[in-house]
């Protein structure tokens, strides 16, 4: 790659990937421009040397404002990752970030959009070294590093720049404006309409999936004309950190300043994500994680527009089937993928106390729950299957709530330690499957609270409707990022549809195949809805960029 590059280039070289991107969003058909399979990939070997080679480094960035260096990330496999990054000083990032911000916005939407698909298309050449910093700061197994890590989260990245492409011309550039004024003469101006962005974007990284949450508010502020502070989860750094390179070495090299995107890591204790967040710089707060620091961030940072995805509590609702044994592997695959850590990953299981209706004949409550616990035996049985589903436990807090499940009720399916053959240091548990009786009081503070991780609870409901009403209770007070039900019944699918379309959660009905409740595809599914308490925004929609960017007019005589 030659040390600069044209916009004619990047237009030449990205124009039909956009208008591809904006025709998916559109049709919502199934489209990606990158592939998902790592044989896709030539570079495994060099990804793996490239990704030892960052260990025990210091990561350079040359960014403005570095005032010492800080690195504590610990692979969730065993190893310490020895990685240092730069430290740094707000007072003299933030205003060299805002310095660099006029350029790119005179750029205007179309070259912005084309410098950010350079970015991903160099980040997604570059996606087996990704994939192994993504496994050993998350804890996901290899493949689904590779997968959610890259090419998935690459398709969000562009998800995003194609929304906000859209959003930004929307309006004309310029127009003649004649108004007649009868046998006097018209009136008539010029108006030019420029895309104003609001300020540097801080992006707050999450520990699981630091690239997929964090490539749509990167890329949707960067391409809205905003500069974009990347301030990671301190466990999961180095894939984003590696974001942030490629993007400032592309930036470079299209003529404008790199510090349109810089890094921000926090020593540890420091508590960097609370002082930057109420900066008067910044303007844009994209957040995954807890809900407590999430309704600080929307409390306190008053300043900013805030995007946020926080706390839910996932529900299946299951009335009947005409495939049990499809029902059961799904659930069973859902359950057990990153041993649950996912926002998306069902938690509850609303069953009526007296069974189901299935092809297989009636089913009790008991022969139910027992069913799921030994799909999912029998999905982990195997410790080679086990790994590559479960990957290892992010971090130790999800090992206390998982120790912790059994005391909260009869205990269906019991937790098992998995040894992973190359990482003997890695906590692999599989789920634990809880039996509670949802007409106690005393079991609501189980299942009304999210037990992030491996657990899931067979809730014993009295009917089909009490179902539907602690669903619509559920996500009313305690948001969901997804729904699913199964049922053969029009009437009971149709409650399942108006309960999520009054309480704004996003629904999948009878997935007993290859499809899952707990993953979603860029440019057709939608990630959140942004009208439950789960998050405040949804991934990706017209909303989730406009508010990024101001459109100023200057009038002129014509």
């Amino acid at each position: 790659m030659s040390a600069t590059v044209s916009a004619v280039t990047l237009i030449e070289r990205h124009r039909d990937t956009l208008d591809k991107a904006l025709d998916a969003v559109r049709t919502r058909a199934y489209w990606s421009p990158y592939p998902e399979h790592p044989k896709a990939y030539a570079d495994a070997d060099e990804g793996k040397a490239a990704f030892d080679a960052l260990l025990g480094h210091r990561f350079e960035l040359d960014q403005p404002g570095t005032d010492g260096w800080t690195g504590t990330e610990r692979s969730p496999y065993g190893p310490d990752l020895g990685v240092e990054y730069p430290h740094p000083d707000p007072d003299v990032l933030l205003p060299a970030m805002r310095a660099a911000m006029p350029a790119w916005r005179d750029a205007g939407p179309e070259a912005r959009a084309m410098v950010c698909l350079e970015i991903l298309a160099r980040i997604n050449a570059r996606t087996h070294e990704f994939a192994h910093a993504v496994m050993h700061t998350s804890g996901q197994a290899f493949t689904m590093s590779f997968q959610a890590g890259g090419p998935h989260a690459q398709d969000r990245g562009l998800e995003a720049v194609a929304y906000a492409y859209v959003e930004q011309v929307r309006t004309p550039e310029t127009a003649e404006w004649i108004k007649p004024q009868g046998k006097r003469d018209p009136l008539n101006l010029r108006k030019s309409f420029t895309a104003v962005p609001r300020g540097i974007g801080l992006v707050i990284g999450c520990n699981t999936f630091p690239t997929w949450n964090g490539y749509p508010g990167l890329f949707a502020s960067l391409a809205t004309g905003n500069a974009v502070l990347v301030k990671p989860h301190p466990r999961a750094v180095l894939p984003l950190a590696l974001t942030v390179r490629v993007a400032r070495e592309v930036l470079a090299e299209a003529g404008f300043s790199p510090d349109l995107v810089c890094l921000a890591v926090e020593r540890p204790g420091e508590g960097l994500a609370k002082t930057l967040a109420l900066r008067p710089e910044v303007r844009v707060i994209d957040y995954t994680g807890s809900t407590a620091f999430g309704d600080w961030l929307e409390a306190n940072a008053r300043q900013a527009q805030i995007f946020t995805e926080k706390a839910g509590v996932n529900t299946v609702v299951i009335d009947s089937t005409d495939d049990y044994r499809g029902m059961l592997s799904n659930l069973a695959f859902s359950l057990s993928l990153y041993s649950g850590q996912m926002c998306t990953t069902p938690q509850n299981l609303l069953i009526p106390r007296d069974g189901i209706d299935t092809d297989a004949g009636r089913r009790s409550y008991d022969a139910v729950v027992a069913d799921i616990a030994g799909a999912v035996d029998g999905l982990l049985g195997d410790d080679a299957r086990a790994n590559a589903l479960l990957g290892a436990l992010v971090n130790p807090d999800v090992k206390t709530r998982l120790d912790a499940a059994p005391g909260l009720g009869e205990v269906a399916l019991a937790s098992r330690s998995v040894t992973h053959p190359d990482f003997p240091d890695a906590v692999v548990r599989t789920p634990v499957l809880v039996k509670l009786d949802g007409a106690k009081p005393d079991a609501e503070a189980a299942y009304l609270s999210e037990c992030f991780g491996p657990v899931a609870f067979a809730v014993a409901v009295d009917s089909t409707a009490d179902a539907l009403e602690l669903l619509r209770r559920t996500v009313r007070d305690k948001g969901a990022m997804t729904v699913g039900g199964y049922t053969t019944s029009a009437e009971v699918e149709r409650g399942l549809e108006e309960v999520c379309w009054e309480e704004c959660a996003q629904l999948s009905l009878n997935l007993t195949g290859g499809v899952y409740v707990n993953q979603t595809a860029a440019f057709s599914d939608f990630h959140g809805s942004g009208g439950n308490p789960a998050a405040n925004a949804a991934l990706c929609d017209g909303a989730f960029v406009a508010s990024r960017f101001r459109m100023v007019e200057v009038r002129r005589p014509a």
